[in-house]
């Protein structure tokens, strides 16, 4: 039942604050019956349109009352606003999973610090105009403190959080450390059963568990980005970047630029990279990841075996470092990252972001994009508004730093890194559901038109009472 506005009600109520009918700034708000409010992610908007409509600025409730918030993954999208919840007030504990803490820790003071120095840049044009300054976010300071609310929990284990409320996380792929929410939850002597799935990962994923299955749920609010989209065999994507490293470095003597995301992507190319190295396929060229985010994210991934799937702790033992070898090197600092653009040899580099909106990326593209010798490899999703998605669809001249550059690149796109899963491998996931017991399923962090298709696809595998939530549309749980 959708209502609209405030209303009294002894039922609990579920209101869509980001990543409704869009990708980002996932944020899911659950409201008791007895008032207690559980936050399902704290994403940021991401994209030049939520920097420029200021969307991250209100959050769409007041966080002072909120009593818990539950963290599906770290990833930016999901996690970014919570040192900007806990700044506006809010004092409750934040549950993740162990591996998702940790990458916590260093994922949210990197989205501090680039806060902080975009504010720096902009403030010095504001001053310059005479116009008023600005303040970021939320700075490195906020970060450190909303950390202290963390507690990290493990897979497959129900916690009581509440007298009224239980929480399990179950293993759903797509990153280290990301977990389906399932909750349980006391009202008027009945319980009701929750799933968030957060975002599904891919079957057969290179390093980490596959997703498993999840306790049956009365409600399910699952993402649907891939909903219209089948993706290619992953069990081609070693030998289809191998031929793209010897096209570029060995046949045109160019640079590979592989803009991806520091947590997972970047893991899982250079794992590929590392295991056709092993293999003693992988032509002699240097590979540079150039991220300080990405080489700690690296750390901390080699810090949670737990997480591995068999196929990676089988191989570690031929290999015992599998996200290391010989020509690859992992670069922090900012000297050595500006010495990458003076090279003249063939080479590859992996950089962030992923979507190419920020970061070291941008001065690589900058650099390299014009030259027809070169070849840029698009790994990950990238939203409509962003640069990425600009170079993915080919456009002929893209800007960057405000200045025009033509695309003489090749432009190749590889979707079998994928992090997310497409509609089969989304509705294998929910097969382990029986669809008559399920009452509602919303669809979130999805475009629209995608998600008016995956509904088909899962009312066709026997799904009813399907729901497309719009932003701010609240949903009463019968």
């Amino acid at each position: 039942m959708l209502i609209f506005g405030y209303s009294k009600f002894n039922k609990m109520r579920i209101e869509f604050k980001g990543a409704a009918r869009t990708v980002t700034g996932s944020k899911h708000l659950i409201t008791l019956y007895n008032g207690k409010k559980i936050l399902l992610d704290c994403g940021l908007f991401q994209g030049r349109d939520a920097v420029e409509m200021n969307n991250n600025k209100n959050l769409g409730f007041d966080p002072t009352t909120v009593d818990y918030c539950i963290l599906s993954h770290a990833h930016i999208d999901h996690s970014g606003a919570i040192p900007y919840l806990v700044k506006k007030g809010f004092k409750g504990k934040i549950y993740c999973t162990n591996a998702t803490l940790d990458l916590c820790e260093i994922m949210l003071v990197d989205s501090a610090h680039i806060q902080e120095s975009d504010v720096r840049y902009i403030n010095r044009r504001r001053e310059q105009k005479g116009q008023e300054l600005i303040e970021p976010l939320y700075t490195i300071e906020d970060a450190q403190k909303a950390l202290d609310q963390f507690e990290g929990v493990d897979y497959e284990k129900w916690v009581k959080i509440d007298n009224d409320i239980e929480l399990c996380f179950t293993v759903i792929g797509h990153i280290l450390g990301a977990g389906a929410i399932n909750l349980k939850v006391k009202e008027n002597g009945n319980i009701n059963k929750l799933c968030y799935t957060g975002d599904i990962g891919r079957q057969n994923h290179k390093i980490i568990k596959n997703p498993t299955p999840f306790p049956q749920a009365d409600y399910i609010i699952t993402e649907s980005t891939y909903g219209d989209r089948l993706h290619q065999d992953l069990s081609h994507s070693e030998g289809k970047l191998l031929e793209i490293v010897y096209e570029t470095c060995v046949t045109k003597r160019g640079k590979l630029i592989i803009p991806a995301f520091s947590l997972g992507r970047t893991q899982e190319i250079v794992h590929a990279l590392d295991r056709l190295e092993t293999n003693g396929m992988l032509p002699k060229v240097n590979v540079y990841v150039d991220s300080p985010l990405s080489t700690n994210a690296t750390e901390i991934m080699k810090n949670h075996p737990e997480c591995y799937n068999e196929k990676v702790l089988k191989y570690m033992k031929v290999d015992s470092d599998p996200f290391g070898f010989n020509r690859l090197k992992y670069i922090r600092d900012v000297e050595e990252s500006r010495m990458l653009n003076e090279l003249n040899e063939p080479c590859i580099i992996i950089s962030a972001s992923g979507m190419m909106e920020a970061g070291r990326i941008l001065h690589h593209l900058k650099n390299n994009i014009s030259n027809p010798k070169n070849t840029v490899l698009v790994v990950g999703y990238c939203s409509p508004s962003t640069l990425g998605n600009k170079i993915a669809r080919g456009d002929k001249e893209v800007k960057i730093f405000g200045i025009e550059y033509p695309v003489k690149a090749d432009v190749r796109i590889m979707d079998e890194y994928s992090a997310h899963g497409d509609y089969k491998e989304m509705i294998e996931y929910l097969s382990c559901q029986d669809p008559m017991k399920v009452k509602e399923m919303y669809l979130v962090h999805g475009e629209y038109e995608v998600q008016v298709n995956y509904r088909e696809k899962l009312m066709e595998a026997g799904f009813s009472n399907i729901r497309i939530p719009d932003l701010n549309s609240e949903y009463l749980i019968d």
